[in-house]
């Protein structure tokens, strides 16, 4: 390394000390719910090529580590002193993942030379489109999810261009929250450059630069020495998201992880076709795209908690995306809710390093992480209203040394709650219910998290609520090395009435005064077998209200006798069990649907699609899956091949495109 070990670690302190200096600017002076409380943003500092070498540990989504900014910078090439760059374009350099994602980034010139970047986004809770918050499963093209800015000079020598402002203004639902956070935001950029500024004239140019570069050359050592201790092999995991558009087919994603030495390649081929739903995934096919390795970042962190968090954890893994695919759609696609995606992605990547050392890694975490919006109106001004509720994050999975984490799992812990007063106080609505689930953490020896519930009534007719990222209502959260999985998720339009209805992954609905939403989270998988859990954390879960007497006795084997447990009745109950062992439970739910498609059939499927133009795909996997139907047979694959044959037949012009 150029830089010595002392000073390389006292520039990671300041480097780091000024991405949280930037994200306490952002995170104090934001207008939207969505910013000041639950912290949907991110804030890097870069070097000069646009790599991420610093961010936050404690505010907005730390789970960007591996952002690179180059691409985009290029359709911007020259810059002065006091520009800034925006980008909301998910297929304009593939920075932004979905269009209310705004990343701006600023130079930071020494002398005539640009030395480093400061840079972040902000989640913006409404960028126009066809649905209030701009997102929905349900939508099937990029342009009805709101106005998208392609990479371009928003700031001119200190100054926003107030045309191009007035343009992304006029396009949304609510103008002064994007603009107060867009204020927000490049305020917090600008004390990142002053905070760059001390750091030079403190350390000198060449030390600081050299400094940047050898942070990110000591985090690839750091993930490198973690993949090494790592038995060397081919893992290969599935998962699913529910389905595709509302009622549906599930999305498979596939992942064959293979480790060799220091080093790990991430391959996607045989995951599904890009869907015509909102649930693709912009990656541009580049074999290092942050977003895909979110849940590679947690593994690392996982196993080695000292981790440096910048680009340089990229670098030993190399990602195989085939294009066309959900994790690399095509233009036009709609990805508004690839963070649903995402979710699925960090728990395939769980499951394939749970193979690989499964001594080290936790169960599934809830893999659903819903985010609550309502768009009313305000009875004294009639003004629109749109603000965030709440996130409804599900528990994570049973860890090797302790139970997951309730209410609040790997998936989106970073999001925060928003307090029930600041909520009733932005939006006529009344939280009636807000906690923890009972029995909704997958019993293990280590228990799943437990899931989050919410209920809440409107005030006002109209009301327009979204839920995005509803999942995890049919394939549950998987249980390892004998522990069950966790409950799915429930969504419910008026609960415990004669106009009860279960919405199931619907994530728009429109509510009448008095109307009751319910939403409860996914619970986290279970790790080990839970008749090896210690009756005292049985009784310490039931006392909490975490798991219920009946739920202590036919998962755990623990009896109880009022407040206290039965010794002699839960060791005869234990006596009778049989131990579990294996490395999965799926749930009953998976396994039934893969006795009707197994592996071959849909690789018979996908060889299928992979051949026709993009725009038969969808209309093809909806038929093939109405001719499977419900019921197993003998010979699934053949089954397939006859269905192939038969919708060539019916229709001429599919027919075609097969043959051709």
């Amino acid at each position: 390394m150029r830089t010595d070990p002392v000073t390389l670690q006292i520039i990671a302190n300041h480097t780091r000390a000024a991405a949280e200096g930037m994200a306490y600017t952002l995170y104090r002076t934001a207008h939207s719910t969505f910013v000041k409380e639950t912290e949907d943003f991110t804030i890097q500092i870069l070097d000069a090529t646009g790599k991420t070498t610093a961010t936050p540990m404690d505010l907005g989504a730390t789970w960007y580590p591996g952002l690179d900014y180059g691409e985009a910078m290029q359709y911007v090439p020259t810059l002065l002193p006091g520009d800034v760059c925006a980008c909301s374009d998910p297929y304009s350099g593939y920075l932004s993942t979905h269009a209310p994602d705004l990343h701006v980034w600023r130079p930071v010139f020494h002398d005539d030379e640009i030395v480093a970047y400061t840079s972040g986004h902000i989640h913006n809770t409404d960028v126009g489109g066809a649905v209030p918050a701009s997102l929905s499963r349900a939508l099937v093209d990029v342009q009805q999810e709101g106005i998208r800015l392609p990479p371009v000079r928003l700031v001119k020598q200190g100054t926003i261009d107030p045309e191009l402002l007035a343009i992304l203004l006029t396009n949304v639902r609510v103008p002064e929250q994007n603009l107060g956070d867009l204020k927000a935001l490049l305020g917090a950029t600008a004390t990142g450059e002053r905070r760059i500024r001390a750091m030079i004239a403190r350390f000198g140019l060449q030390t600081f630069k050299d400094g940047l570069a050898d942070l990110m050359d000591y985090a690839e050592a750091q993930a490198r020495a973690v993949l090494a201790s790592i038995p060397d092999g081919d893992y290969t995991f599935t998962d699913y998201c529910d389905e595709d558009l509302p009622g549906g087919q599930p999305v498979r994603l596939v992942l064959k992880l293979s480790i060799r030495g220091d080093s790990a390649i991430l391959d996607f081929t045989g995951t599904d076709p890009q869907v015509a739903a909102s649930l693709n995934v912009p990656t541009g096919g580049r074999e290092r795209h942050s977003l895909v390795l979110v849940g590679v970042y947690y593994v690392l962190f996982t196993l080695h908690q000292g981790i440096t968090l910048n680009y340089g954890l990229t670098r030993p893994f190399t990602c195989i995306m085939p294009e066309g695919s959900v994790v690399n759609p095509v233009w036009p696609a709609a990805v508004g809710m690839r963070s649903l995606t995402c979710a699925r992605l960090r728990s395939l990547v769980f499951g394939a390093f749970c193979q690989a050392a499964p001594e080290r890694m936790p169960a599934a975490p809830a893999g659903s992480s819903s985010i609550v919006n309502v768009m009313t109106s305000d009875d004294r001004t009639g003004r629109r209203l749109i603000a965030a509720v709440n996130p409804i994050v599900g528990g994570g999975g049973g860890m090797p040394h302790r139970d997951g984490t309730d209410g609040s799992g790997a998936d989106a812990a970073y999001l925060k709650n928003t307090p029930i007063e600041i909520t009733e106080a932005e939006l006529p609505i009344r939280i009636l219910k807000y906690g923890l689930a009972i029995d909704t953490g997958g019993p293990g020896q280590t228990r799943g998290g437990t899931a989050t519930e919410l209920m809440f009534t409107v005030a006002n007719p109209g009301s327009m609520v979204t839920a995005r990222n509803r999942d995890r209502c049919r394939f549950r959260p998987w249980g390892t090395i004998g522990g069950h999985p966790g409950a799915g998720s429930t969504f419910t339009l008026n609960p415990a009435s004669n106009r009860t209805r279960e919405l199931g992954n619907i994530d728009t609905i429109k509510l009448d005064p008095g109307d009751i939403l319910r939403i409860v989270s996914p619970g986290g998988g279970g790790r080990g077998d839970p008749f090896l859990r210690d009756p005292s954390l049985v009784l310490a879960d039931v006392r909490a209200g975490y798991v219920s007497a009946t739920a202590a006795e036919r998962d755990y084997g623990v009896i109880l006798t009022g407040d206290t447990i039965d010794h002699t009745a839960t060791e005869a109950l234990r006596a009778t069990h049989t131990p579990r062992h294996a490395l999965y439970d799926l749930g009953p739910e998976r396994r039934a649907h893969e006795t009707i498609w197994p592996p071959a059939a849909y690789a018979e499927m996908n060889r299928a699609m992979a051949a026709i133009p993009l725009h038969w795909r969808a209309f093809l996997k909806a038929a093939l899956f109405d001719a499977m139907g419900t019921t197993p047979t003998a010979d699934p694959v053949g089954k397939l091949r006859t269905a192939l044959a038969n919708l060539a037949a019916q229709h001429p012009a599919l027919g075609k495109v097969m043959q051709d």
